[in-house]
């Protein structure tokens, strides 16, 4: 039998949650609180060791071969995604308050007051905590490529080889079960329809801020070109559904590959500028974690100023570099900021992550479809002139 993905196990575990949240005795929520306990902490413990398992060697995979379309690439992808971030906050700061206006302020609470507690909890406490371990993440990934030798490297990839096994085989299993127990708890505490309200609106946000980024950066593209941007986007729809199906950028490469070339981008530019983007742009997860946080914080009722989460979106856009390749790569990487940059609690990262997961696949889609756009830009700033025969014929006007 098939496996259930992963964002039909979230959704289920939502809606079970819910359910027998409204029907079970506080004895029973006490034991999903319990869980939901340990596993916080167990996430806490691994959160540095992600970031030191993926950052570093992460870093070090792009320094390695260093040269002049490496950098305009990778500047390409950061600058992408900062952008997407910062637009992302300028939607929410106009928009939450209008569009998630209608919950009473009561509703919109602390939902940790009322929550039951775990009956025990054991304390797992990291090894180093998440700035220290930021900094020793860029220290040694840039170390790794200035430094002959790649016997630190191997190691580090085998270390983000595990931590990829620890992600996969329990973090992202027990997560659905994680998820259950945080809406079975505030089900019993009577403030899940203000969650899913939340939901729905933040959803269909998110959906189209990552349309505008699309007709935004092939904007660019065709503008350079001097081609039809929509025409451009139109050849890159096979990418992008294959990326809502697999969850995974790097599951596409071989279809973002092949479209990129027909828009027509040099076969050597593509080969190199594609699989690098794969890792480091990630523009439609940035808005959407960027979006999720802002909602979250609002329901916390938590002031936020542009300021406050501007860095959060400079970090976000290295920290994601190399995410593991599973569903939910992104915003587990980005937990350790959402704690130590914008105070997140572990309610929050709970409902952060369900956030992030129902339209894990969009973020997906967007980064995928967008890694054609940059590599037809990367290859015009180059100097390379595109084979343009097919594109020329779709100019604009």
């Amino acid at each position: 039998m098939k496996k259930v993905p992963l964002l039909a196990r979230i959704i289920i575990a939502i809606i079970l949650g819910i359910v027998i949240g409204l029907v079970v005795p506080e004895g029973a929520i006490e034991l999903f609180a319990t869980f939901t306990g340990l596993f916080d902490n167990f996430l806490g413990f691994v959160i540095p060791l992600i970031i030191i398992g993926f950052i570093a060697p992460g870093i070090a995979s792009i320094g390695k071969g260093a040269g002049k379309m490496l950098g305009l690439t990778a500047g390409l992808a950061y600058l992408s995604t900062v952008l997407a971030g910062v637009a992302a906050y300028l939607a929410a700061s106009n928009l939450y308050p209008a569009i998630l206006n209608t919950q009473d302020s009561n509703e919109m609470s602390n939902p940790e007051e009322s929550l039951v507690e775990a009956s025990f909890t054991v304390e797992m406490t990291p090894m180093i905590d998440v700035m220290a371990a930021l900094i020793f993440s860029f220290i040694i990934g840039v170390g790794m490529t200035v430094v002959k030798g790649n016997t630190l490297y191997k190691t580090m990839d085998e270390f983000r080889s595990i931590i990829y096994k620890v992600i996969e085989k329990i973090i992202i299993p027990l997560l659905p079960f994680h998820i259950f127990g945080i809406f079975a708890n505030m089900s019993y505490a009577g403030q899940v329809a203000t969650i899913l309200s939340v939901f729905a609106k933040v959803f269909v946000m998110i959906i189209i801020l990552h349309l505008i980024y699309l007709v935004s950066v092939y904007g660019v593209a065709g503008a350079m070109h001097r081609a039809n941007p929509f025409y451009l986007l139109k050849k890159m729809t096979p990418a992008y559904f294959t990326a809502l199906g697999t969850q995974s950028s790097a599951a596409t490469i071989p279809v973002t590959l092949k479209h990129t070339k027909q828009i027509g981008v040099r076969e050597r530019v593509a080969d190199f500028a594609v699989p690098l983007l794969a890792n480091v742009h990630l523009a439609g997860s940035t808005i959407t974690i960027t979006s999720c946080a802002m909602a979250v914080m609002y329901m916390q009722g938590q002031a936020t100023s542009f300021m406050d989460v501007f860095p959060f979106i400079l970090m976000l856009g290295v920290t994601m570099v190399a995410a593991p390749g599973v569903p939910g790569g992104a915003v587990m990487a980005a937990v350790g900021l959402l704690e130590s940059m914008l105070g997140f609690s572990s309610v929050m990262v709970s409902l952060m992550i369900a956030l992030y997961l129902a339209q894990d696949s969009f973020g997906t889609a967007t980064n995928v479809t967008g890694d054609g756009a940059l590599t037809t830009i990367a290859n015009r700033l180059a100097g390379k002139k595109a084979n343009l025969d097919t594109v020329q014929k779709k100019k604009f006007g």
